[in-house]
């Protein structure tokens, strides 16, 4: 609301002062009854006055009004040359107000009173013109003296009815006192020399009665008379008017030598003429006139002494007393106006826009100002008319508000002229400053915002430097006021920062004036406390050496109110001072009582979401300085660090490197001022979020508990031993899990009384070193000691990483909700710190977005486009919290653990090596160093070969056979070994075991490690109740194997055996029927250069005893085996090739057919059997270490199957002579030798050894074929049905018809059937063809 009213010319200013010790409130209590009489009619002011103060006084029968206003500071000793220029704005009258009670009697309240009127007013001074003191009866005290009087004091007793009335009349009377001061002051001026003192100088003052040429009554006696009887009147004595040097006029006197005239006109020509100075012009006369009949609520009396002296000032001689007699006539016309419409809600003037008139004749006004010069003698009327001018302007401008926010001329218009504020819905106009509202007011009443800012920009000019700081103060907050009211907010924030400057101003000078008063007051009294000289009556006098300062106590009301428009002006130009606030008092009631269950999780603001700034940054850091230079001069320190730091946590983006470090520099020293004046006061946590992450060190690997059911302890660890080799896991049961692979979010687990880090990461985004007093965590579930991290200094512009202890004190649910952040001098506060879920993420992402394109979908004007501003309710539904519940970091406290430690070992720098295929043995000591006792212990193994293999199983492209190989590697010829039924059942606190670990040379091993798994699982805890789960912890033991690879087995066949029948060695053939035999051989190579022993077995063949072939392989050698051949049933063979896990159904991805799988499986399960029988051992030639040999990297053909397996049909071949008297055929060596070209028999005995009946046919072939001569079909030998375990005899003629090695070979085939099972038995017959002069020497490579 503006300071100045636009009728102020016509208000009788009253003053109010408190008298006594009156407490402020019962004073703004009285003082709100008497402001309750904003006017008071003609008709009530007393007028029986018949002297010269009966001029101005109203007739009994008057209609008009006379307005009031009650100040509550008296008028500028510094504006008392407008006195006579503009009495309007002088306190005319004063009033004092008591609280009459029993112990502050009436007699102490005058004199009271008139003491504060000896400071208030000087003798000197014209004003005031009247006084009188109300003395209000306190409500608790009985009657007090009601029959007291004493003079100028009139007692408003508590019993009073209508206490009200009273007042009214109180106020009545002492208007009608000063409109009697009036007549008697205008008497001295229409005196000649009275007018040549108003003519004077450009603002002209009445001298001191000593000065006058004639002698009036004193100051005092002027107010005397005016509280005195209206008949007791003196006498004014003009005895030295004629003397010239003695000229003047008593200001102390009563004025009665003018009569009143009862015409509202200028009195008659013959008395102004024998009155007026013919010297002098009398406009300046009329003009206060006008002022004097406008005050005394006589309208039309002032119009026409306006009108008088408009037409004197014509001449343009005295351009500012014309231009105030032009506010005047402006004024009356809104008073008259009023005064017409009184009470109407609607525009009474049946004329267009009445107020363009009074607008146009401010105008001329203001221009009048603005053009009229000042004498260089007289450097004090810059100031005074500087002041009439901007108050000028400030009329005007209150003329176009007023008709604008009432919406057009009327009688809220008038209402709101004579007293703004006065009508609720002018406040509720002004109020409601939205765009809407104020662009529908400017079309209403046709006057804009822009013409209304015009007007008061008048007022702001390098005039306003003349002024002193209280007018400065006033104009700047009116105009601020008024771009306020129009929605013009940068400008009035940019005289509110003048407004701030004209305080600090006054603040300095008044705290200079305080200094040199205490100063002066200190060296009169003597007050130096001295520190020495006490004892002995020496002086007080001060001097250099011995004393002590002190500093006053400093007196902090209004800081907060500068603070205010301080803050205001700064956040209406985008910096927001208030983001860093004051921190409520801690209370440990309420911290006890907080529920860390539920946390407020507010959402970003809109300017982190947005992530956008506003203003011009340059101007917001000046403004900033500005801001904190003001708090500094206050002095409030608590502002200067809420200030500073505020500015860094909103602007550091923006804040060059010098600036940063100054503001944190500042807040610092002037948060340790604060402390060091025991201030209790704490400023809020300011650096952002500062935690950026919470995460729990892992434990090291030997403590780290595992989760285990608790049904392992009743199968004894028995989960199928080729399960847990396989998948290298002790819980799942497939080979390939896609389930597995889900890295789904786990507690941490944390055991119970052992220490636990964790490590939180700070972030500073400042360009200094951020120094913080501690960090703390929020926890809430079980009870846990955690530690503080004191004196933190986190690196400029950088991450920081502390690591907190905690120590958790019982099992269960640990949950880590954030850290509290206790900055230097500063409050600790909590920041929470949620785990972001992939739902969470999604919707922050989601809002984010949705906000970036909802901002950028609406443009926005002027400070609407403020962050927090911006959009209002568009930003509601983005900015809310989310519906989904936190969650945050939880650990899982599981019950305290035993402790295991490897104490020894047999193995030297834990290096094993070893040959391929050999066996050791190493001892592991181990040391339970816990106070729990070990019931669990087992052992697992892990070498370099495993995980390979693990691979190649869990990608699934091996076929079948490959897969049971793999397995077959992984289950049976594993690295390390461990004898579960030797394990310890307990091991005691303090108590060593020694384990022994079986070790196997595997080749390509080149790593390994022993994993000890432990736990103390059946506990007795809490009796009855049966845990489901326990935990064990693992040791590690990492070691590094070395296996030489010196034998290499490879080119594995099986034959018949008489195709070795020309070796000399006849021991291959030694053990019987050649049908039943087979021949088994392999090549043994030396790729490491010592000799090695080979021996393979043949054991486990029921009807062939064992036998051993061994050979010493220094480069390498063949080793030959003879083994019964054998025949495995149909239900073995058909059997799919297993997998050893049965972990699972394998889908088969071959493209064989049924024939080409049906093969497969024959191959494998015979392979199977031969490796089931021959077994591979070597031992060193010159030494004790030996080992295994294996075969499982050797393949089988369909010819080494047919070579091993047993034929359904037995075929015996023999020749035989055509003449029964010949001799038999000769056998050498396993081959019959026949003459050439000599005719006989092939019989062929054909022997079903299946268990059923068959048909076949017989094949006979000879190579080479074209030496031999056959009789008959060679192919397709039909055969009868053969009984099982019956033979039939085939008889076919033959001749060889030159010499030489030749083979006979015959096939049996059975009928109905197609492929290669048709084939059901074989046999060769091998001859040589001589003369019996011949020598043939065969040899073993002949055969071939």
């Amino acid at each position: 609301m503006i300071s100045y009213a636009f009728a102020s010319l016509a208000h009788v200013r009253i003053l109010l002062v408190p008298v006594g010790q009156i407490p402020r409130a019962t004073f703004d209590a009285y003082a709100a009854e008497i402001r309750s009489f904003e006017s008071i009619r003609l008709g009530d002011i007393p007028g029986d006055a018949k002297d010269e103060r009966a001029r101005f006084m109203p007739s009994p029968l008057s209609g008009g009004y006379l307005h009031l206003s009650f100040p509550s500071h008296p008028s500028l000793h510094a504006h008392s040359p407008l006195s006579l220029f503009r009495p309007s704005h002088f306190n005319l009258g004063i009033i004092g107000i008591a609280a009459c009670s029993s112990s502050h009697p009436l007699s102490s309240a005058s004199e009271q009173f008139e003491n504060a009127l000896a400071e208030i007013s000087p003798e000197a001074f014209t004003f005031p013109l009247a006084k009188t003191c109300f003395a209000f009866q306190d409500d608790e005290e009985p009657n007090v003296g009601l029959g007291e009087n004493p003079p100028g004091l009139a007692i408003i007793p508590n019993a009073m009815g209508n206490k009200k009335l009273y007042i009214g009349t109180l106020l009545a009377d002492l208007c009608s006192q000063i409109l009697g001061e009036f007549g008697r002051l205008v008497h001295i001026l229409e005196t000649p020399l009275g007018n040549e003192y108003l003519n004077a100088t450009l603002f002209p003052i009445l001298p001191a009665a000593a000065e006058m040429p004639f002698a009036l009554d004193s100051n005092s006696h002027l107010f005397q008379t005016s509280f005195s009887a209206h008949s007791s009147q003196s006498e004014l004595i003009v005895s030295h008017l004629s003397s010239p040097a003695n000229n003047g006029i008593s200001r102390n006197s009563s004025t009665a030598g003018l009569q009143r005239h009862s015409t509202l006109g200028p009195p008659p020509v013959k008395k102004r003429i024998s009155a007026v100075g013919t010297t002098s012009s009398h406009a300046r006369l009329y003009k206060v006139y006008g002022d004097f009949f406008l005050l005394a609520g006589r309208t039309q009396d002032a119009k026409i002494w306006y009108q008088e002296a408009l037409n004197l000032f014509k001449t343009g001689m005295d351009p500012v007393w014309q231009a105030s007699a032009m506010e005047g006539l402006a004024v009356i016309y809104v008073l008259d106006s009023w005064a017409a419409g009184q009470g109407l809600q609607a525009s009474i003037s049946d004329t267009k826009d009445p107020w363009m008139e009074i607008n146009e004749q401010l105008s001329q006004a203001v221009a009048i100002y603005l053009k009229a010069s000042v004498p260089s003698d007289t450097p004090q009327d810059y100031s005074l008319l500087a002041f009439v001018y901007t108050s000028a302007v400030l009329r005007q401008t209150s003329l176009l508000f007023c008709v604008w926010s009432s919406k057009g001329w009327g009688a809220l218009a008038f209402a709101s002229m004579l007293q703004p504020g006065a009508t609720s819905y002018w406040q509720k106009v002004i109020s409601d400053n939205s765009w809407i509202n104020l662009e529908r007011l400017s079309v209403i009443t046709g006057i804009t915002r822009s013409q209304i800012a015009s007007t008061v920009s008048q007022a702001h000019g390098p005039w306003l430097l003349h002024l002193g700081p209280q007018e400065r103060l006033v104009v700047l907050h009116s105009i601020a006021n008024i771009y306020s009211c129009i929605g013009y907010r940068r400008k009035e924030a940019y005289v509110l920062r003048e407004v701030i400057s004209c305080i600090m101003d006054l603040v300095v000078c008044g705290r200079d004036e305080d200094y040199q008063l205490r100063r002066s007051d200190v060296g009169s009294a003597g007050l130096v406390v001295r520190t020495s000289g006490l004892q002995n009556g020496d002086d007080n006098t001060p001097t250099g050496n011995g004393s002590l300062a002190f500093r006053p106590n400093e007196n902090m009301q209004g800081n907060q109110s500068v603070l205010r428009v301080l803050t205001y002006a700064c956040k209406t130009l985008g910096v927001d001072l208030e983001s860093v606030s004051v921190a409520a008092p801690p209370n440990a009631e309420e911290e006890g009582n907080v529920d860390l269950d539920i946390v407020p999780f507010e959402a970003l603001s809109l300017a982190e979401s947005l992530n956008k700034s506003f203003g011009w940054p340059e101007l917001q850091v000046g403004v900033v300085r500005e801001a904190i230079a003001v708090a500094e001069a206050l002095p409030d320190q608590l502002a200067v660090a809420r200030f500073a730091l505020s500015a860094l946590k909103t602007m550091h983006s923006i804040l060059v490197t010098n600036d940063q470090c100054h503001l944190y520099q500042t807040a610092s020293r002037a948060l340790a001022i604060t402390r060091r004046r025991g201030d209790a006061s704490m400023i809020e946590y300011w650096a952002g979020h500062p935690v950026q992450s919470i995460a729990v060190l892992p434990l090291p690997s030997h403590r780290i508990p595992a989760e285990k059911p608790i049904s392992l302890l009743a199968t004894n660890y028995s989960m199928p031993r080729a399960i847990s080799i396989i998948s290298g896991s002790d819980n799942d049961l497939f080979l390939y899990n896609p389930r597995k692979s889900v890295n789904t979010p786990g507690k941490t687990i944390i055991v119970q009384n052992e220490l636990a880090e964790l490590v939180i990461t700070l972030r500073n985004p400042f360009v200094f070193e951020l120094e913080l007093h501690n960090v703390s965590l929020i926890t809430s579930g079980v009870e846990v000691e955690c530690s503080i991290i004191s004196s933190i200094t986190i690196p400029a512009n950088s991450v920081h990483s502390v690591t907190v202890s905690a120590t958790a004190k019982k099992p269960g649910l640990l949950t880590l909700k954030g850290c509290t952040v206790h900055a230097l001098n500063g409050a600790p506060k909590r920041f929470f710190l949620p785990v972001s879920t992939e739902t969470e993420e999604e919707y922050q992402s989601r809002r984010q977005s949705m906000m970036i394109c909802e901002s950028g979908r609406t443009k926005y004007q002027g400070l609407d486009s403020r962050p927090w501003d911006k959009g209002g309710k568009r930003f509601t539904s983005f900015l809310s919290p989310s519906k989904l519940k936190t969650r945050f970091l939880e650990c899982l406290v599981v019950p305290e653990q035993p402790l295991l430690r490897l104490r020894w070992t047999s193995l030297t720098h834990a290096a094993v090596m070893l040959y391929n295929g050999e066996k050791s043995t190493i001892r592991l000591t181990l040391e339970n160093v816990s106070t729990l006792p070990i019931d669990f212990l087992t052992l697992s193994f892990e070498d370099s070969t495993t995980a390979p293999a693990r691979e190649a199983l869990a990608e699934g492209q091996l076929d079948v056979f490959e897969i049971y190989e793999t397995e077959y590697d992984l289950i049976h010829q594993q690295a390390f070994l461990w004898n579960r039924d030797k394990e310890v059942k307990v091991i005691g606190p303090g108590q060593k075991i020694v384990v022994s670990v079986a070790c196997f040379g595997k080749a390509k091993c080149t790593s390994a490690t022993v994993r000890v798994s432990y736990a103390y699982a059946r506990r007795n805890d809490e009796p009855g109740a049966t845990p489901e789960i326990f935990y064990t912890r693992q040791l590690s033991y990492p070691m590094t194997v070395t296996v030489y690879h010196m034998l290499e087995c490879h080119d594995m066949s099986v034959m018949p055996l008489d195709a070795f029948s020309d070796i000399h060695d006849d021991t291959l053939q030694k053990d019987g029927d050649p049908h039943e035999w087979c021949l088994f051989s392999i090549e043994v190579r030396n790729t490491y250069g010592l000799p090695f022993e080979v021996a393979f077995d043949r054991t486990r063949q029921a009807d062939a005893p064992d036998a051993t072939a061994r050979s010493v392989v220094p480069p390498g050698s063949t080793i030959l085996l003879p083994i019964r051949r054998f025949r495995l049933p149909d239900d073995v063979i058909s059997r799919p090739i297993p997998t050893l896990s049965d972990r699972q159904f394998v889908v088969s991805k071959s493209s064989l057919s049924d024939a080409e799988e049906k093969a497969q499986r024959e191959l494998f399960w015979y392979r199977e059997e031969l490796l089931d029988i021959i077994r591979g051992r070597w031992k060193e030639a010159n030494g004790s270490r030996n080992g295994d040999l294996s075969l499982r990297q050797q393949r089988m053909t369909t010819h080494m199957l047919n070579a091993l397996k047993t034929d359904l049909i037995r075929i015996d071949l023999s020749p035989v002579r055509c003449c029964p008297e010949e001799t038999a055929v000769e056998l050498s060596g396993g081959k019959f030798i026949v003459a050439p070209n000599t005719v006989m028999s092939m019989v062929a005995k054909v022997t079903n050894t299946g268990p059923s009946t068959l048909a076949m046919m017989l094949n006979l072939s000879t190579s080479p074929e074209d030496h031999v001569l056959l009789q008959g079909s060679l192919t397709d030998i039909a055969l009868c049905r053969v009984e099982s375990g019956q033979s039939q005899v085939v008889e076919v003629p033959l001749c060889f018809l030159s010499a030489g090695y030749f083979e006979i070979a015959v096939e049996a085939r059975q009928l109905g059937i197609m492929g290669e099972k048709r084939r059901t038995g074989v046999a060769r017959l091998r001859a040589i063809v001589k003369d019996d002069d011949d020598s043939l020497r065969t040899t073993f490579s002949d055969l071939h």
